[in-house]
């Protein structure tokens, strides 16, 4: 099925990220830390995920593109966690909005193409 093909994947961590970024700041808002907390760890978690499969053989720029990337908004939501600041986490929300845009039109433009092969 194409539910679990790799790009729907990586879409649906994206959107993970994004989702538990925005609840980290929305709990922050209500005094909520242990909520706050559980979100922070879960895009924390969904972030590493991203940087631990890197694939440097295949596109060596990208990944180093998208190592500084990940590792900034890393640094970022320990900056927002720490210092309550609900902007960095939307800063990194809506960073990881704009990669999620660009995988998605590759992930279509790979489709299209699997598509016409297979035709």
């Amino acid at each position: 099925s194409t539910a679990a093909d790799p790009g729907s994947v990586l879409l649906l961590l994206y959107q993970g990220a994004i989702d538990s970024l925005n609840r980290a700041a929305m709990h922050l808002g209500e005094g909520d830390m242990a909520e706050k907390g559980k979100y922070v760890l879960r895009a924390n978690d969904i972030i590493n995920q991203f940087l631990a499969s890197l694939d440097y053989e295949v596109a060596e720029e990208l990944a180093q593109s998208l190592e500084g990337l990940y590792r900034y908004m890393l640094d970022q939501i320990l900056f927002a966690n720490i210092n309550n600041d609900p902007e960095a986490f939307k800063r990194v929300a809506s960073l990881l909005s704009t990669l999620k845009d660009g995988w998605e039109s590759a992930v279509a433009d790979q489709r299209k193409k699997m598509a016409q092969g297979a035709a």
